[in-house]
């Protein structure tokens, strides 16, 4: 499936949107180029998780987990762009969120870490459109 977004705040909609759609046990991996806005979409995944915290992309952390109510009890957001190897997010328990089926795990630069990623996986690839703040996510399942 292929969507067009035009602006910050509909991709950040779009988000929200999917989120009503989680079960719980889902691994949603990003990619695309710095800038194409996955950090914005996973802002409107955790709104529409009702996740009050500030979400900020785990550059440097690698991974944080935010509690969430209801059937999703986890949203699991990782950065895998500063990696050496996806064994650093092994070493840090990732494995543990991949398989919970009451968490939501989010990869940004999913292509860093594919060999660890679940066959099951969604993948989100998020590219620069035309205008300025257009942009086109494909999202696979």
């Amino acid at each position: 499936m292929t969507i067009i977004t035009q602006s910050e705040k509909q991709t950040l909609n779009l988000g929200k949107k999917i989120a009503l759609e989680l079960k719980g046990g889902e691994v949603i991996g990003f990619i695309g180029e710095l800038g194409t806005g996955k950090t914005v979409f996973i802002k409107g995944l955790a709104q529409g998780l009702n996740i009050k915290n500030i979400i900020t992309s785990p550059t440097f952390v690698l991974m944080k987990v935010y509690k969430t109510k209801g059937v999703i009890k986890q949203l699991c957001h990782v950065d895998a762009y500063r990696l050496n190897s996806s064994q650093d997010l092994i070493d840090i328990g990732i494995k543990d969120y991949l398989s919970k089926k009451t968490a939501v795990t989010v990869i940004e630069w999913a292509n860093q870490v594919k060999n660890i990623l679940p066959k099951n996986k969604i993948l989100v690839k998020i590219k620069f459109g035309k205008k300025q703040n257009q942009r086109i996510l494909e999202i696979i399942k």
